[in-house]
Formats: structure tokens, sequence, C-alpha cells
């Protein structure tokens, strides 16, 4: 198990910044275009709220998949937590907090996933997977900043 963690200091209020988070079309819009992620079930549009699911199909690693994840947790406008139910890892969790710092906002994730396939998964965890999933953090966060400073 892989714990990867982020941390983005953004110039606005946590309430704007945790529906910017939730909210699926930024969500499609802000990471990497390669991937060509979408939502296709579940809530597809909007903001997703507490108990509700989503279904994104992506392209990584020239394989298209499918993740679907549950908001297991929900406080706004500090936490939300999006809990894998259906996908390619064995397990994976997803914490978003915000945090007000003199009227910024800290918005820190807390990715922590498993890979299936036993020790090859281990491995593929180790040298390929936390790399690549804290660039995609890092580069969704990025955007997420540029978009909710310039707003």
């Amino acid at each position: 198990m892989i714990a990867v963690m982020t941390e983005t200091l953004i110039d606005v209020p946590a309430d704007v910044c945790f529906d910017l988070a939730r909210n699926i079309q930024l969500h499609t819009e802000t990471v990497w275009k390669h991937t060509k992620e979408k939502a296709i079930a579940g809530t597809t549009s909007g903001m997703i709220g507490a108990g509700e699911f989503v279904t994104f199909q992506a392209t990584h690693f020239l394989i298209r998949q499918k993740l679907t994840s549950k908001i297991s947790e929900y406080q706004r406008p500090f936490l939300f937590t999006d809990v894998m139910v259906k996908g390619a890892f064995k397990s994976l969790r997803h914490e978003h907090t915000f945090e007000d710092v003199q009227g910024k906002t800290c918005m820190k994730d807390k990715l922590i996933f498993e890979a299936p396939f036993g020790v090859i998964g281990w491995m593929t965890e180790r040298v390929i997977l936390k790399k690549y999933m804290k660039s995609f953090l890092e580069h969704r966060n990025r955007q997420l900043k540029l978009l909710a400073e310039r707003a």
C-alpha cells in the first residue's frame, strides 16, 4: 500500500476550493489531456456530493480503464473522501482536505492505493505508480489553482 500526499496553497476561500475540487466537469478539464478522461456514469456533471458515485473512463499506460468511486466522507467545506468501489486497483482512497490559512486555502490530497497482482503489484506501486499518481495530482492541482485564482 502506498500513500501519496500533496499540498497546494490557493488564494481563494476554502468553500470555493472545495466546490471546484468536487466539480466533475472541472475534474475532467484539469487532468492530463492525453488520458481523455470523462465521466460516464453516476454523477457526470456538476458537483458530486455525499454518498454519490461517479465512474470515470480514462486511458493510462495505453489501456482504457474505468474507475467507480463513492463519496464516503463529506464535511463541507473542509473534507471529502472518495473511495474506489470498482476499478483496476486493489484499493484506492482519496482524501481531500481544505484548511483556511490567513484567507487562503491549503488544499491537501492524500491518496492511498494498493495495486493488484501480489509481488508484481507491490513492485509496480513503488517503481512506477507512486511517481505517476503524484504527478497526476500535482498537475491537476496546478490547473485547479490557476482556474480558482483567475475567477
